[in-house]
């Protein structure tokens, strides 16, 4: 199977995929990128996050024409994505996870919109689960009360239940394109541009809070972050880090880093409006 890129150096569009122990769904990823034969010159990149399970070896022989970047231990996302980021020649960047099924014309939608739209440094499209129910992928910049009302029991009281409906704006139908806080990092149109200014993503997130903290860097520079509701991708996702509540989800290894993350992004940005 042959994937191909652009021949020119000039690339419109570097596609950074991260890869740890999910070589089903990075297949089904990239066969889902070729069937789109994008119009533009673009390269794949995929970063495999020490997966030590036959991964690269795999892709080698049977994905001719993509970037494949080892990483000698599992640096997390921010620290993959990174990897992939660095060698990446497009004008814009598609960070996508690989539980990700691009729809028909979303990468031209993102495309198209911030190459209208150069005060914009991010854009996800909307995320919908495979049954074509909305998933929220976007919120409000959360506040102190965050862990509470997401990781206990008072994620299930009426006020835990009314701060989670406005942090997820759950106000709002989704319907249109909008500017949010953030964007969760599962699919991201990322202009080059705005990342040299920006910065990488913060490494000191091994998980969770990486996309939060960027897209706050963002706004921080003067870059605008959108929603592209007209974008629609499907994203085969289980909340892993949140099930369970109170200790119960603490006593699980992802409970317990996206606790860790939190804490580290609330010390970095307490006491800074928003």
């Amino acid at each position: 199977m042959i994937l191909l890129n652009g021949t020119d150096n000039y690339m419109d569009l570097s596609i950074i995929i991260l890869n740890y122990k999910t070589l089903g769904l990075v297949k089904n990823c990239l066969k889902a990128i070729r069937d789109l034969k994008l119009p533009w010159p673009h390269e794949i990149i995929v970063v495999d996050n020490n997966s030590a399970d036959g991964s690269v070896e795999f892709l080698r022989d049977n994905f001719f024409g993509i970037k494949i970047i080892e990483s000698k231990k599992n640096v997390g996302f921010s620290g993959g994505n990174n990897l992939g980021i660095k060698q990446a020649q497009g004008k814009y960047l598609l960070i996508l996870n690989p539980d990700i099924l691009i729809l028909n014309d979303a990468v031209e939608k993102m495309y198209n919109f911030l190459e209208s739209n150069p005060s914009v440094g991010i854009c996800g499209p909307k995320l919908i689960n495979p049954d074509g129910s909305l998933q929220y992928s976007c919120s409000r910049w959360p506040d102190w009360q965050l862990p509470f009302y997401r990781r206990t029991f008072l994620s299930k009281t009426k006020k835990g239940l009314a701060w989670a409906d406005r942090y997820l704006m759950k106000d709002w139908d989704h319907l249109a394109n909008r500017k949010v806080d953030w964007l969760y990092g599962a699919c991201l149109m990322v202009r080059k541009e705005a990342i040299d200014q920006v910065g990488l993503l913060d490494e000191r997130y091994f998980m969770y809070m990486e996309d939060l903290d960027w897209c706050r860097r963002f706004w921080q520079k003067k870059w605008e972050v959108w929603y592209l509701a007209e974008a629609k991708v499907i994203h085969y996702h289980q909340r892993d880090s949140a099930l369970g509540a109170g200790l119960r989800g603490l006593l699980k290894k992802s409970g317990r880093i996206h606790l860790k993350s939190w804490l580290k992004y609330y010390s970095k940005w307490r006491g800074q409006r928003n």
